[in-house]
């Protein structure tokens, strides 16, 4: 049997935050709660004698997600008609960018892989054009509905370069799209909204060729863990075509998710199919050198800077992949560390072992957290500080996550303050070594580890307000 290699590439349509849609003043992203047709004007339903006006919020954000993606951002850029006929489309043509689009040839970086063994690689991207979106086609038993409050809306059409060859690194470069997109602003990317797509193209080719095989292109994905399924499946089914000495079609095949199988839905359209040829009603896209300094000194700093300047202080790449995992997750995390009297090891651990595992259980965002930053940042201190211990400062964690307190006040009113009066901490330690001479006996014939039962005897007399950490130093100058 042959052994077959995937070369599978994307094409990731994403829908603009923009405030309105791509060539009318109608609001963009009316959610599926809306009334049907109520976001609708002459411009997005396509009437006779209307023309599009680009708007610029679209502009400026598909610029930013250039950006994000490391494209070759074109000054000048122009828009096509792309023609099919389906009742989701009405003006029987779509505009969008064909051979001149906005954001050219540029590259991601993935990781993926097990925690202890990440592996990273750089993906191209062919280009991410513009173009408007179509209407949302609902179908019953015996008739269909469509609802034109989507149409005109702007989208990205991110289309890669063929070189993921897994499941896994599609996996790994969906969540980095979805990650910089939303980092950026320029969409929330919510797949259950339609506001992030997915189009997957995969073929096999026998190991060690370099000519490709003959792709077909899966549609009906509605979660990235529906992309790898499909994936798995289709591989699967092109391998025993080709080891049984049959042709894969060139096809556009659909993901049942309930049967996770693909299915055929029609042959796979070529370019001349769609019959494009230039806008007339639109002139080209000319963006000012001016204008686009501006947009480049508005953009954050992007998720792969920061995590390098995480792992470059001490943080390990699993940990800084998680703490930049979201651009509200790495803005929480330094909100916590930016006094500098919290280490960021220790941040790291209470953010994903403790508040993040919190929010996940409640299926709330980090946004939404009833512990804000600079609580968890006053809570940490305290614990860093030897005020309290860790356990007891995760008591605290609990309470203030239930009641909104500060850390201040669950403390005081729990009378948790350690006492680090070394007067004090001193009487106890005498009285604990008068009361455990086993243990000083151990100890003084070498066995260090005896201290543990002085200290806890002291933890008894002082209720568990002893300063640990003191109490080693007062041990170690009692018993020399």
């Amino acid at each position: 049997m042959t052994e077959f290699e995937p070369v599978i590439g994307l094409e990731i349509h994403v829908q603009l935050a923009s405030q309105t849609k791509l060539f009318c003043a109608c609001p963009n992203g009316v959610g599926e709660n809306s009334k049907p047709n109520t976001s609708v004007c002459p411009v997005c339903m396509g009437h006779p004698g209307v023309l599009p006006v680009m708007t610029e919020g679209a502009v400026r954000l598909a610029v930013r997600a250039g950006l994000a993606l490391n494209c070759a951002i074109q000054k000048h850029s122009t828009f096509s008609r792309k023609h099919y006929f389906y009742p989701d489309l009405p003006k029987g043509y779509q505009i969008t960018q064909y051979d001149e689009p906005i954001n050219g040839a540029g590259f991601i970086e993935i990781t993926y892989g097990p925690k202890d063994n990440l592996q990273k690689k750089k993906i191209g991207i062919h280009h991410a054009h513009l173009e408007e979106d179509a209407a949302k086609s609902s179908h019953e038993s015996t008739y269909s509905l469509v609802d034109y409050n989507r149409a005109g809306s702007p989208l990205l059409e991110i289309v890669s370069l063929p070189d993921l060859r897994s499941p896994d690194e599609a996996y790994a470069y969906l969540t980095e799209i979805k990650r910089l997109m939303r980092w950026v602003g320029a969409s929330n990317c919510d797949m259950e909204k339609g506001e992030l797509r997915v189009d997957v193209n995969i073929s096999l080719r026998p190991k060690g060729q370099e000519k490709f095989g003959t792709r077909a292109e899966i549609k009906n994905l509605n979660s990235f863990k529906g992309v790898r399924e499909a994936l798995i499946y289709e591989i699967a089914r092109q391998t025993k075509i080709l080891n049984e000495g049959g042709t894969v079609k060139q096809e556009t095949r659909l993901w049942d998710k309930e049967e996770l199988v693909t299915k055929p839905m029609r042959s796979k359209e070529d370019a001349l199919d769609y019959r494009y040829f230039p806008e007339p009603d639109l002139p080209p896209l000319v963006l000012k050198e001016s204008w686009l300094d501006e947009v480049k000194a508005q953009m954050p700093e992007l998720p792969a800077s920061k995590e390098a300047r995480f792992m470059a202080a001490g943080l390990s790449a699993y940990d800084a992949g998680v703490l930049t995992s979201s651009r509200e997750i790495s803005d929480y995390f330094e909100a916590v560390t930016q006094s500098g009297k919290v280490t960021l090891k220790t941040a790291s651990n209470w953010i994903q072992t403790d508040l993040l595992g919190l929010l996940h259980a409640e299926k709330k965002e980090i946004e939404d957290s009833p512990i804000p930053a600079d609580r968890l940042a006053q809570l940490l201190e305290m614990v860093e500080s030897g005020k309290i211990t860790r356990k007891q400062g995760r008591e605290v964690f609990e309470e203030i996550w239930k009641t909104g307190e500060s850390p201040a006040a669950v403390v005081e009113k729990r009378g948790m303050v350690q006492v680090s009066d070394e007067a004090q901490l001193e009487e106890w330690a005498k009285a604990a070594i008068a009361a455990n001479p086993k243990a000083v006996a151990d100890y003084q014939k070498g066995n260090k580890a005896a201290i543990g039962a002085l200290i806890g005897g002291v933890m008894k007399l002082s209720k568990g307000k002893a300063n640990p950490k003191v109490m080693g130093k007062i041990f170690t100058q009692l018993l020399g």
